[in-house]
Parts: structure tokens; sequence; C-alpha cells
């Protein structure tokens, strides 16, 4: 039987920071490297068996199937990397605090931009650059 298994890449470094990052690419945070590895010997405890991979061009994503892909001692497996499989792009909310835009935007609005299909985030300026 198949299976799909789908992971999300460890903390970044801005995860920590608690900061808008969608497509900047920043590092895996310490515990995002611990997380990493964690999932690696879940899926090995598990006795999950991977054949292929797919990840996005972001480092964070990278890193994190590096990892796993070590703990289960499948370095060699081949992957796909798809600029699809990155994150939201927030647009000019990249590398700004989400508590401060809740408290600037308001809650409802910060949920909108994070969650929905249909409405983007405040584009880029030059201004934002």
């Amino acid at each position: 039987m198949s299976e799909l298994i789908l992971v999300r890449h460890g903390q970044s470094i801005w995860n920590l920071q608690n900061r808008f990052t969608g497509w900047y690419d920043v590092e895996l945070s310490d515990n995002g490297l611990s997380e990493a590895k964690k999932a690696g010997q879940l899926l090995v405890k598990k006795n999950i068996r991977i054949d292929f991979a797919y990840t996005s061009y972001l480092k964070r994503a990278n890193s994190t199937l590096k990892i796993i892909l070590e703990n289960m001692k499948l370095e060699n497996i081949g992957f796909t990397k798809s600029w699809e499989f990155n994150e939201r792009h927030y647009g000019s909310l990249t590398g700004l605090n989400k508590s401060e835009m809740k408290e600037k935007l308001g809650e409802e609005k910060i949920k909108i931009y994070r969650r929905s299909w249909d409405i983007a985030p405040p584009e880029l300026s030059e201004d934002s650059e």
C-alpha cells in the first residue's frame, strides 16, 4: 500500500521570533533541528519507508528533509524541489512581528492574510524593501 507522508519544516529562526516568514529563506533554529531529527526517528520507529521526496526551495524545508533522511539512513534517496511547495508569500508583512501586526491591523485581518485562499497580504512595494 502506498502512503503519503506530509512533514512541515522544523521551527525556523523567524518562527522563534514570531515573524512573518513566507518566502524569506531563513535557517532552522536549534529547536527546529531537533524537531527534524525527532521526525526522522519517529518515521524509523513506525517502520515507514520513503521512496521519493518533494520539498520547496526554502532552506528550512531542505534542512528538515536532509535531517529526516539522514536519521532514516536514506541520504541517497531522490527528491524534487518545487516552488509550489514554498510557503505563502507575505508581501510587505515579511519580517514583521505577528503580534505587533495583530495590534496594528487587527486579529481578524491577520487571520485573513494567513488563512484565506483568495485574499493576498499587502503587496511588496519599493518602500517596503
